[in-house]
């Protein structure tokens, strides 16, 4: 998978390069294509600014996290897009499963 990182403020070493890669390999385990992922690097005084957005089939997933370590926003970050993933990869299931229940309904006597 290809991964655009760009930020201003820092230079991407191969660890945070590595670290950010890690995160979004995480992501591939639900088997959805992520379209075109991008992560940017920002610094807002004393904390780092990390936000990503990735094309999934039909729509767009973004979040974003602020820490005073970098690695911390990332781990963070990484949750955040795993929550949305598995909302978005669910949301199909929970609509079948709700449109099969028949709908019960009693007379009054």
């Amino acid at each position: 998978m290809s991964i655009t990182i760009t930020s201003n403020v820092i230079d991407i070493s191969p660890a945070i390069r590595e670290r950010i890669e890690s995160r979004f390999e995480k992501l591939n385990r639900r088997q959805v294509a992520l379209i075109n992922p991008h992560v940017i690097i920002q610094k807002e005084g004393q904390n780092y600014l990390v936000e990503a957005n990735a094309g999934v089939p039909n729509d767009t997933l973004f979040a974003q996290a602020e820490d005073e370590n970098l690695y911390a926003a990332i781990k963070e970050l990484g949750q955040r897009l795993e929550r949305q993933l598995n909302r978005y990869a669910d949301k199909p299931l929970a609509q079948r499963t709700h449109a099969a229940q028949p709908v019960v309904v009693e007379e009054e006597e």
